[in-house]
C-alpha cells in the first residue's frame, strides 16, 4: 500500500509518517531538567555546609533532635488540649494532620523515590551540627512534612497560632539541612506534602467531625474558652 499524498505528491502533510518517537525526547528533556535541579540542590546543600554559624549550630541541632517523632508538635498539642475548647479542637486536627503527613512521607514518598541521604562528610559539615543520620530514604523530609502539617492545620483552626507555628516549622525544616541529613529539595517537598496533609486532615474533620469539632467550621465563631 502506498503512502497517502496530496495532489502534488507531497507526503509532508498531516498524513505524513511520524518523523520519530516523541516520548524518548520528552524523557531525555525531563532527565536533563531533573539533573539540573539536583545540581542546584547539591550546591545549596554545600553552601549551607560551608557557612560557619557556630552560634546557631547547637540550637539547630537541638531543635532537629527535638522534632524527632514530632515531639515538638505533640508537646504543643498537649498544651493546647488543656487551654480551652477551640485550642483543643486545633490540637485534634493538628495531630490528625501529623498522622497523615507521617504516613504519606514514610510509607509512600520515601519508598517511591528512595533518594540517598547526603554525604555530609564529603560536604564537610562540621561535627558540631551532627544529629544521627537516619537509615530511611532522604526524600521527602518527614520532619518538615509533619511540622508544616501541624502548623498549617492548627493555624486554620486557631489563626493566632499560625505565624509562630509557621516560623517553628520553617526552623525545623532548615535544621534538617543545617545538620546535614537532608537536601533543601527534600525539605521543600516535605513542606508541600505537609500542606497537602493538613488540607486532607481538615477536609476529613469537616466531612466526619469528631464530637466537639464541628464548630471549627461553623459560620459563627465559638465563645471564649
Amino acid at each position: 500500500m502506498t503512502e497517502p499524498t496530496d495532489a502534488d505528491g507531497d507526503t509532508s502533510g498531516p498524513l505524513a509518517p511520524d518523523p520519530g518517537p516523541a516520548r524518548p525526547r520528552r524523557r531525555a528533556a525531563l532527565t536533563a531538567v531533573l539533573g539540573d535541579l539536583r545540581a542546584v540542590d547539591g550546591a545549596l546543600y554545600a553552601a549551607v555546609a560551608a557557612t560557619s554559624t557556630p552560634v546557631l549550630d547547637r540550637a539547630l541541632r537541638r531543635l532537629s533532635h527535638a522534632a524527632d517523632h514530632s515531639k515538638v508538635s505533640l508537646g504543643i498539642a498537649a498544651a493546647l488540649a488543656v487551654s480551652g475548647a477551640r485550642p483543643r479542637r486545633a490540637a485534634l486536627v493538628g495531630v490528625g494532620a501529623v498522622a497523615v503527613a507521617s504516613a504519606s512521607s514514610n510509607l509512600l514518598g520515601k519508598r517511591l523515590v528512595r533518594r540517598a541521604r547526603p554525604d555530609r562528610e564529603a560536604a564537610r559539615v562540621t561535627v558540631d551540627r551532627y544529629v544521627p543520620m537516619p537509615a530511611s530514604a532522604s526524600f521527602p523530609s518527614g520532619h518538615t512534612a509533619s511540622a508544616v502539617a501541624f502548623a498549617t492545620a492548627v493555624g486554620v483552626v486557631l489563626p493566632a497560632a499560625a505565624v509562630p507555628l509557621g516560623a517553628l516549622a520553617s526552623a525545623v525544616g532548615y535544621s534538617r539541612v543545617h545538620t546535614g541529613v537532608h537536601y533543601p529539595g527534600d525539605v521543600a517537598a516535605g513542606a508541600v506534602l505537609g500542606i497537602a496533609s493538613a488540607a486532607a486532615a481538615l477536609a476529613m474533620a469537616a466531612a466526619a467531625p469528631v464530637p466537639g469539632l464541628r464548630s471549627v467550621y461553623s459560620a459563627t465563631p465559638p465563645g471564649p474558652g
